[in-house]
């Protein structure tokens, strides 16, 4: 018996427990259970349910004294009580006893053996274990640089499959019959009414972005590679789901380091996963090769449709949800960095895909610019990403995480702001959304010329550039970037109707103004914004 709570013990009795399993064995547990099949390519094709992306609405922090004043409350950070937090671990827990078997997961997150947290995770399907085992790093695989040993200290209370009644949702405060609630000081974080995985490696990042900060090491919700002949090469992405990380740090010029998550501490930056989680909605091989060549045995697809006879996958149907993913392990990506940890970077890449479609492609920014648009984080939410999210919708989160951030996001930002200064490292918005005209209007930007700007800015080219400032925004704009035709870089000029655009960028510009009065920025930095 192992104590995950207060009163609440969680039955880890070896007969009833398999641990650790290695993945052929619980992808053979999940088809016996029915929780997947294997699509023609050998991955494992499972369905999260009435869920297929995240509920940051139904998730809660416990309040304790000891982190109240630490946390920026509201409708990201919602707390619960100590007394309701226990009573949901006792749901989960009395859920996850009453089950004839359960799997459990042991490793890590984090590749820095300075810096990481051990992870356990209890779940009741197969296939849940098999993701974390993924995500997660394997206690003794290529990604553990440790010494074999393995300490305790997150536990994952898996209960997706138990719902809510109506009188325990009065009982703790939530309207829903999903909650995802954590706690800080029980290092605890219970699931339930919700077979999304990616609540699982998203509970543990949250974790990461509250424990790291106080180790000196900056969190960040980002992809990292690094030049295949230069070390020193290291790029930063960050962004949203759906704007681009996995795809634009899948080159095959450059050694992957992670797909989402990392910390940059004193020595550089280092991955806090095993594996990666890609959207595969349209996903093609001439498009993404790196990614298409990873979904083979070992991986699991979510909500992605399959022959029923051929079990070839459609990565062109959204039917279920436009958030089709893929997970794998971050080896499955040739010449990925293992142990995943890197130098320094000297690019930071701000993803940003606006529904609006007048943020131009790329532009360098000033570090009170840099600032800026770090803190109000713009992008638009994309179908299927959260419950409820049908169509681009715009939306400022800040720290381009704003959902996995407990702390104040001025706090995340002055860390940045310290690394960029000392590093030397130039910094850039890139806008992969929409072009030509807002959602619905205008088109996606092509990859072919999103790929062209940043191999420019990351073989050094682009940094001796000629740039002119947008009118609206400040934004210096290159004059010229190799393989892109320059009216693409002058988001004007791919209107029709150009009062249509200005009418547009200048609300937009409005938008940037209102919410940067929520954060506590100096006069350069608040300076920095649009002008329009």
């Amino acid at each position: 018996m192992t104590q995950i709570a207060n009163s609440s013990a969680l039955d880890l009795s070896a007969q009833r427990c398999l641990k650790n399993l290695a993945p052929a064995a619980l992808i053979e547990h999940a088809i016996a259970a029915g929780e997947g099949r294997l699509a023609a390519n050998g991955a494992l094709v499972c369905l999260t349910g009435d869920r297929t992306g995240r509920s940051p609405t139904d998730k809660y922090l416990e309040d304790t004294p000891d982190i109240h004043d630490k946390i920026d409350w509201g409708k990201v950070n919602q707390p619960i009580t100590p007394d309701r937090f226990d009573r949901a671990v006792q749901i989960a827990t009395e859920h996850l006893n009453a089950e004839a078997r359960l799997f459990v997961f042991e490793g890590w997150a984090g590749a820095d053996t300075d810096h990481r947290l051990g992870v356990r995770v209890v779940t009741e399907q197969a296939w849940h274990a098999l993701f974390a085992s993924t995500l997660f790093i394997r206690q003794g695989s290529a990604s553990d640089a440790g010494d074999g040993s393995w300490k305790h200290d997150w536990t994952i209370i898996n209960a997706g499959r138990r719902h809510l009644t109506a009188e325990e949702q009065a009982e703790l405060g939530v309207e829903s019959p999903l909650l995802i609630v954590q706690s800080m000081a029980k290092r605890t974080v219970v699931i339930l009414g919700t077979e999304y995985a990616g609540e699982i490696k998203k509970s543990i990042f949250y974790a990461l972005n509250f424990d790291l900060p106080e180790q000196g090491v900056f969190p960040m919700h980002c992809s990292s590679n690094v030049a295949n002949n230069d070390a020193e090469n290291v790029a930063l992405f960050f962004g949203l789901s759906g704007t681009g990380k996995t795809t634009l740090s899948a080159d095959p010029d450059r050694a992957l380091i992670g797909d989402d998550e990392h910390g940059w501490g004193p020595n550089g930056v280092f991955n806090f996963e095993g594996g990666c989680y890609a959207k595969c909605i349209k996903l093609s091989k001439e498009g993404e090769p790196q990614i298409w060549d990873a979904i083979k045995f070992g991986s699991v697809l979510e909500n992605t449709v399959i022959d029923d006879e051929t079990r070839v996958p459609d990565y062109d149907d959204g039917s279920i949800t436009e958030n089709t993913r893929v997970t794998y392990p971050v080896e499955y990506i040739p010449g990925a960095v293992i142990p995943s940890i890197g130098k320094h970077p000297n690019n930071v890449i701000f993803l940003t895909a606006d529904a609006f479609g007048v943020l131009p492609p790329v532009s360098k920014l000033s570090p009170e610019q840099a600032m800026y648009y770090f803190v109000n984080g713009y992008t638009s939410k994309l179908a299927g990403t959260e419950a409820g999210v049908t169509e681009p919708v715009p939306n400022f989160s800040a720290c381009f995480g704003a959902p996995f951030m407990p702390r104040r996001p001025t706090e995340y930002a002055e860390m940045l702001a310290e690394r960029l200064k000392k590093h030397n490292a130039d910094v850039w918005l890139l806008n992969t959304g929409w072009t030509g005209g807002p959602y619905g209007t205008g088109k996606r930007f092509s990859l072919k010329y999103t790929r062209a700007m940043v191999h420019a800015i990351l073989d050094g080219s682009l940094a001796s550039a000629t740039f002119t400032p947008d009118p609206v925004f400040g934004l210096p704009i290159p004059n010229a970037v190799p393989g892109v035709p320059s009216e693409v870089l002058l988001p004007r000029n791919t209107w029709a109707d150009g009062a249509a655009y200005d009418t547009q960028a200048k609300k937009l510009a409005a938008m940037f103004r209102e919410n940067a009065t929520k954060f506590a920025m100096g006069n350069a930095v608040m300076g920095a914004g649009p002008k329009g």
